[in-house]
C-alpha cells in the first residue's frame, strides 16, 4: 500500500504507546532511517521528539504548485504506526501541530527580488512606503480592500500584481488582460476596483505578464486573494483594514 501525503489515513494507535517511552536504542536518526525504508518515495527533512512520549514528529518536505511545502506526521519509535492530525495542548486548547506547519511553512522573500516593472504602480503622495498586491479584478473581497483600506493611504506607492484566479472567476483574465493593455493601467485599475468602471466587452490583444506572475505567486504561496507583501518581509491575506496595513508597515524587517 503507498503512504501519501499530507492525507494519511489514520492509524490508530493504543494507549499503552501513549505512555510509553523509547528505549535508548530507538533515536531520531533511527527512525528517519526507519522511516526512508519504508516510504523512500518521500523526503524527511527533519525527526524529532513530539511532545508526547513515544512519538516522533517527522517532517516531510513536498510540492504543491510551484512552491516547496511541508506537512508533519507523528510516527512511533519503530514506524510501526503513523498519525495525522492536530495535537492539541489541552492547557493552552492551542494546536501544536497548527503552530509548527505555521513556522515551517511560514513565506518568506525578497522584496527586491519582485518584479515590480510588470506591475501596476500607483504613487500616493510622497510614495515613500511600498506595498506590493497579488489582486484579481473580479474578487469581491480585492474590490472591498481598494475601497476601504488602500484609497486611505497617503505617502505609499502601491504595486499591483494583476492575479486573475479563473477557477472562481472566469472572466477575470480577460478583464486583466484588458487593463494591463489600458493606456493608463493605473487610473483604469482604480476606477474598476474603487468606482465599479466597467470594462469594454471583448478582450484587448497586448503582451501581458500574467503567465510569469501566476508563477510568481505560486512560489511565494499565494492561496487568495488579496494578498499584501510589505518591504519588511511580512505577508499579509485578505481584505483587511486600514489599521492593519498601517501597522505593518510600522514592522521593522528582521
Amino acid at each position: 500500500m503507498k503512504l501519501r501525503l499530507p492525507q494519511l489515513a489514520i492509524i490508530p494507535l493504543c494507549l499503552s504507546l501513549l505512555a510509553c517511552t523509547a528505549s535508548a536504542e530507538e533515536t531520531p536518526a533511527s527512525v528517519l532511517a526507519t522511516f526512508k525504508s519504508k516510504f523512500p518515495q518521500h523526503e524527511v527533512t527533519s525527526v524529532q521528539p513530539a511532545p508526547v512520549a513515544g512519538l516522533y514528529e517527522v517532517v516531510v518536505k513536498m510540492k504543491r504548485g510551484g512552491r516547496e511545502e511541508y506537512t508533519v506526521v507523528y510516527a512511533d519509535a519503530k514506524v510501526e504506526h503513523l498519525l495525522t492530525g492536530d495535537l492539541i495542548d489541552t492547557k493552552t486548547r492551542q494546536s501544536l501541530t497548527e503552530q509548527r506547519l505555521e513556522d515551517l511553512n511560514k513565506i518568506s522573500f525578497d522584496w527586491n527580488s519582485l518584479p515590480l516593472d510588470k506591475a501596476i504602480k500607483e504613487v500616493r503622495g510622497k510614495g515613500e512606503r511600498k506595498l506590493a498586491v497579488f489582486s484579481d479584478p473580479d474578487c469581491p473581497f480585492c474590490k472591498r480592500l481598494e475601497q476601504d483600506a488602500l484609497s486611505k493611504l497617503d505617502n505609499v506607492t502601491i504595486y499591483t500584481f494583476l492575479y486573475p484566479l479563473a477557477q472562481l472567476h472566469p472572466d477575470a483574465p480577460r478583464k486583466a488582460t484588458q487593463i494591463w493593455c489600458s493606456k493608463d493601467r493605473a487610473a483604469t485599475w482604480t476606477a474598476v476596483m474603487r468606482s465599479g468602471a466597467k470594462l469594454p466587452a471583448g478582450t484587448a490583444n497586448c503582451s501581458t505578464p500574467l503567465a510569469e506572475l501566476a508563477a510568481l505567486g505560486e512560489k511565494l504561496g499565494v492561496a487568495g486573494t488579496p494578498a499584501l507583501f510589505f518591504p519588511n518581509g511580512q505577508m499579509i491575506s485578505g481584505a483587511v483594514p486600514v489599521e492593519t496595513i498601517e501597522a505593518a508597515f510600522k514592522v521593522k524587517a528582521k
